[in-house]
């Protein structure tokens, strides 16, 4: 059974970082990709960004150059290193894991980030 487990969230100033886990067991996970994503209050859930078994990455335009996506395949966890932050980034962060055989995708429960003063 996959079972994904997000951590890192908490209270940030504007201006400042966070870095984000998602901590993956019961897969192949150095043979999946793994994306993360958001939720904030009322909104649809965003794509932030996508890293592939071989690391490499792909952002969205919101987070471009803020955010950073990396991988740790022995840890089996991936991290979400997040600088600058604003109060627009405020929400709900989950990790996916999209298994590499099925193309079936697994979530974490999430983490909150809340960016404010």
């Amino acid at each position: 059974q996959v079972q994904l487990v997000e951590s890192g969230g908490g209270l940030v100033q504007p201006g400042g970082s966070l870095r984000l886990s998602c901590a993956a067991s019961g897969s192949d996970f150095g043979r999946s990709i793994m994306a993360w994503y958001r939720q904030a209050p009322g909104q649809t859930r965003e794509l932030i960004g996508t890293i592939t078994p071989g690391s490499s990455t792909s952002y969205a335009d919101s987070v471009k150059g803020r955010f950073t996506i990396s991988r740790d395949n022995a840890k089996t966890t991936v991290y979400l290193q997040m600088n600058s932050l604003k109060p627009e980034d405020t929400a709900v962060y989950y990790c996916k894991l999209q298994n590499f055989l099925t193309g079936l995708d697994y979530w974490g429960k999430g983490t909150l980030v809340t960016v404010s003063s």
